[in-house]
């Protein structure tokens, strides 16, 4: 019997949560003696061990049509998610940086928000699968990732005040599409297409080739935010350890459009221009021409002509360009910009500074494709940010990797929904069925104890019967490259260490 979806729209769809009010917090006095010990469940378990049977009809939007509203997400239909799919074992790599578990991952703070919405902060756990244990059992419809810290978030009501300070976290910073509400004439509000999602293609390069070339960075993780976003994690070991001061530099640093949207020119940056701005132009002129002029056609409202018009520095110009615009209504925002030099070359302005223009049709290029960045998210450790790979509960969509690289291949309405992922698994198995077990019963040793089937050949994973493989594929090759680094650096930590002399009175 397939599982009905809800729908509720009632959950929050910020992209960060606050704190939690007092008194909405678990505390878990103890550990029982049978969690003490790690369980033989899996990551993803194989479909003759899934807890349980599903039937799914996956339905899809059409390429390239706006995200509907939301849906919200069945509860049992999260739960097969965690069984079944999600990658907790992978996911406590990245975190603890290495294979034995570290107090990177133990004194790590997890936010869970239950599907009634509670939400409890300053939870931890030991191992990956006490970790999973509790996601399946508490089911959340998400759950954020905090930072490391001095002492287990578990136990913070039994310590002296300064004893449980953040020591580490990724670099995080956050692109939220309703930033660019003021600019995108396609969508609003939560909904995208791809016309508008250009604008985070726009950042994602902008952000990671800064990150890369003026910081040296090298393991930078985007994720997808399952609707209208993206976040990097910046995991190399350097960024982690930043204190909140460094932390808010480089915000400023990457910061260059100031106020809001009402508040006339947010551009003013000194020339010569800084590298990074030279960098960041030559990306994004391109853009411009082809998202902001030809398929926003962001000029062709008065109100935008208006803004376009004061971000000029020549009055005599704006008034030819606004004589020239207003006799011809339906002119489009290609021909207009285009306007702006060829009426300039013509003399139509005696007072007119080239090098004035130059410099405010580069400054306009940047108000209207420049990164739009939550800067919040990014000054303090302390932020809690939207774990990968958990579902946006009112899309139903993974939270999935982005490849920096291939940015502009991504496209967010193609993102499988859960229930698209789960409809696969059984189309899988339905073509695949298992071979059927030799008479006499299973061995002991046999095919679910070595994830073999009885021909010796290995069970696929989940995972690997639906269109989320390839997005765990990447996320694991990140990983294995992050921890490659981490033990270098700690073996260059090893032998640079002084070393112990050894005490003259012992015998």
């Amino acid at each position: 019997m397939p599982h009905s979806v809800s729908a509720d729209s009632s959950h929050r769809d910020e992209e960060d949560l606050p704190d939690a009010p007092s008194g909405g917090e678990k505390d878990v006095a103890g550990v029982k003696l049978e969690d003490m010990f790690d369980d033989e469940d899996e990551d993803f378990p194989a479909s003759n061990a899934q807890d349980v049977k599903m039937e799914f009809s996956p339905a899809s939007s059409p390429a390239g049509a706006p995200t509907a509203a939301p849906v919200g997400v069945d509860m049992d239909v999260m739960l097969a998610f965690y069984q079944r799919l999600f990658p907790f074992r992978y996911l406590f790599q990245w975190l603890n940086h290495g294979v034995v578990p570290t107090k990177d991952f133990g004194n790590r703070e997890f936010a869970l928000t239950l599907q009634n919405d509670a939400y409890l902060r300053y939870q931890s756990y030991p191992t990956a699968d006490l970790f999973r244990k509790d996601i399946l059992k508490m089911n959340p419809s998400r759950f954020e990732i905090g930072p490391v810290y001095s002492a287990n978030p578990r136990d913070r009501k039994t310590l002296r005040g300064g004893q449980m300070k953040p020591i580490s976290k990724e670099l995080v910073f956050d692109i939220d599409m309703t930033d660019y509400d003021d600019i995108r004439t396609c969508c609003q509000k939560a909904n995208i297409c791809h016309k508008c999602w250009a604008f985070v293609t726009m950042a994602i390069k902008v952000i990671d080739s800064a990150l890369r070339e003026d910081f040296g960075f090298e393991h930078i993780l985007w994720v997808y935010s399952g609707r209208r976003g993206a976040h990097a994690w910046v995991c190399d070991a350097r960024a982690r350890s930043l204190p909140d001061d460094r932390r808010r530099a480089i915000a400023g640093y990457l910061e260059i459009l100031r106020g809001g949207s009402q508040s006339g020119k947010r551009v003013n940056i000194r020339r010569p221009l800084h590298p990074h701005i030279t960098r960041s132009l030559d990306i994004l002129k391109n853009h411009f021409a082809q998202t902001t002029l030809k398929d926003q056609d962001t000029f062709a409202s008065d109100e935008q002509v208006e803004k376009l018009l004061g971000l000029l520095p020549d009055k005599s110009l704006n008034e030819s360009l606004r004589r020239k615009w207003e006799s011809s209504p339906d002119r489009p925002s290609t021909s207009k910009w285009a306007d702006i030099d060829a009426l300039a070359k013509a003399g139509k302005s005696n007072t007119l500074n080239t090098s004035a223009l130059r410099d405010a049709k580069q400054d306009i290029v940047l108000e209207y494709t420049y990164p739009r960045l939550d800067a919040e998210v990014s000054k303090k450790m302390i932020h809690l940010l939207k774990s990968p790979f958990v579902i946006h509960p009112g899309t139903g969509r993974i939270c999935v990797p982005i490849d920096p690289l291939k940015a502009e291949e991504f496209d967010p309405l193609t993102v499988p929904t859960v229930m698209e992922l789960l409809g696969e698994i059984d189309a899988y198995d339905a073509k695949h069925p298992p071979a059927a077990a030799p008479e006499g019963g299973a061995d002991i040793e046999g095919s679910v104890q070595n994830d073999q089937d009885t021909k010796g050949a290995r069970k696929l994973q989940d995972y690997e019967k639906t269109s989320l493989k390839p997005y765990i594929d990447f996320f694991r090759s990140f990983i294995a490259n992050l921890l490659k680094e981490e033990r270098a650096g700690k073996r260059e930590r090893e032998e640079t260490a002084p070393a112990v002399k050894a005490d003259p009175m012992e015998f």
